[in-house]
């Protein structure tokens, strides 16, 4: 990681900006939606006009402390907002409304699977700004993302590698969704993060010059970005060379960091109290009523499914990772022999269907997750075997309705051994080059021979059964 001389220890801290899924912004009634043509979403609040005064949304307080909750903080019965002043092109007022002494949620932290845990300095509220587009030499502002709500997620320096960078993300994304305080699409900019990283030699308790790689909204970059910026730090440090306090953006293209501007430090942005709001008082009845609203979390429901339902912890992962395909598979699961069963079902066929993670996000399954159940229970019953539930499962995606209106009375219980056996002898003596194929190595060829015994049982016959017969009949011949 480093030179051949030193090893260095990455400190690492994160700042997450989240959007919260209001249908209005956080200080006036425009719209939060995403996209539209440009300041069509903004009022004289959103653009600063002199004399506008803002007013607090309070569905706004109730998501930040909802994430507060999700990731173990506790919550201030008293907080306040803040101007923090600075002078950009996409903050017509020339301060941003956020929180600096008086954050609502302190002092929380994420697990990691390693159990780890990466602890939480605070979540706060504020205002997105607007958005700079630069095009041909020039640059236009729009100011429909102006006022969007935000809470930031500022870790603790926790982070020690890459990979844990991005499975802390990969949680809170996880969470956010979870609870429903954010879609945390980090194509739209809903998720992003600054990254603060510093290296410092392995042992020491002493802190390096730390980096800000700003606006982070890719996994995959934010990795690429992380790994350039420490090569980058640690030739500095091993050519003796010091490292800069710099704020930096990462170049997709040319896969490297360069500086934005020198990092403020928090006196720069010369914070005082917002004077046109008041301060936010938090009951304790607030905060159980929100308490009491939030949904199991990824994390718990993941070692349920691995402990309880016998998920393997593969599975159990992508199950959790989306809250409405794991209802969905609970409910189709519910009350079944095996639950395994369901998942397979749901991370195959189904998931096949659901190609991106928003599809998986909306989880619009044709058929309710009754069908699969009822549809389960007869395999537990006996009464159809798996080649026969994953056909007729094709068919109910396919037309939304239920296993009932394909699967006849004559096509439940199984076939009889003789039966089966007659029926592989007829495969064989009706495709005898298949059986000289599998004899010169070509395994497949069984498959074909197979595929006549399921054809004529009506998926009836235990495939495995069926094709252990095959072999057997194909060797002694």
């Amino acid at each position: 990681m480093g030179g051949t001389a030193v090893k260095y220890e990455i400190v690492c801290g994160l700042e997450t900006h989240v959007e919260l899924s209001t249908k209005t912004k956080i200080f006036c009634g425009c719209t939060t939606q995403f996209g539209g043509e440009p300041n069509t979403h903004c009022c004289p609040v959103c653009i600063g006009l002199p004399g506008t005064l803002p007013r607090l949304n309070e569905k706004v307080v109730d998501y930040a402390i909802l994430a507060g909750l999700a990731t173990h903080c506790t919550i201030s019965p008293v907080a306040k907002m803040d101007r923090k002043n600075y002078c950009y092109p996409d903050l017509p007022k020339a301060y941003q409304i956020s929180q600096y002494d008086k954050p609502l949620c302190v002092n929380g932290y994420v697990e990691l699977d390693s159990g780890r845990r990466i602890r939480i300095t605070r979540i706060h509220i504020e205002e997105d700004a607007g958005k700079l587009v630069h095009e041909r030499g020039n640059t236009y502002v729009d100011y429909n993302r102006g006022g969007v709500p935000l809470i930031e997620i500022v870790s603790e320096p926790d982070i020690r590698s890459v990979e844990e960078a991005r499975e802390y993300m990969e949680k809170l994304q996880l969470i956010m969704r979870c609870i429903g305080v954010s879609d945390c699409k980090m194509q739209e900019g809903s998720m992003r993060s600054d990254v603060n990283i510093s290296l410092r030699p392995v042992g020491s308790e002493t802190l390096g010059t730390r980096t800000e790689i700003k606006n982070m909204n890719s996994f995959t970059y934010m990795e690429k970005a992380m790994r350039y910026e420490i090569e980058r730090q640690a030739d500095l440090l091993d050519s003796g060379e010091k490292v800069v306090q710099d704020t930096l953006r990462y170049l997709t293209d040319e896969d490297r960091t360069e500086p934005m501007r020198s990092k403020e430090d928090a006196h720069d942005y010369r914070y005082f109290r917002e004077p046109d709001l008041v301060t936010i008082a938090v009951s304790e009845e607030r905060i159980e009523r929100l308490r009491s609203q939030l949904p199991e979390l990824p994390q718990d429901r993941k070692k349920r499914y691995i402990e309880e339902l016998q998920i393997p912890p593969a599975d159990a992962d992508l199950l959790c990772r989306h809250r409405r395909i794991a209802e969905y598979f609970e409910a189709a699961a519910a009350g079944t022999k095996n639950p395994k069963t369901a998942a397979n079902c749901m991370l195959g066929q189904i998931f096949r269907r659901l190609v991106t993670e928003e599809d998986k996000e909306k989880a619009e399954i044709p058929i309710p997750p009754q069908y699969l159940h009822d549809l389960i229970v007869l395999l537990d019953e006996g009464k159809i075997k798996n080649n026969l539930l994953k056909s007729t499962l094709e068919k109910m995606l396919d037309t939304g309705k239920p296993a009932s209106a394909f699967i006849r009375e004559e096509d439940m219980g199984g076939v009889d051994d003789e039966t089966l056996r007659r029926l592989c002898a007829e495969s064989l003596a009706k495709n005898p080059k298949a059986g000289e194929d599998y004899k010169k190595g070509k395994v497949n060829a069984a498959k074909s021979l197979l595929g006549y015994v399921m054809k004529a049982t009506r998926g009836r016959a235990d495939a495995p059964t069926a094709e252990k017969i095959l072999i057997e009949l194909i060797e002694n011949s």
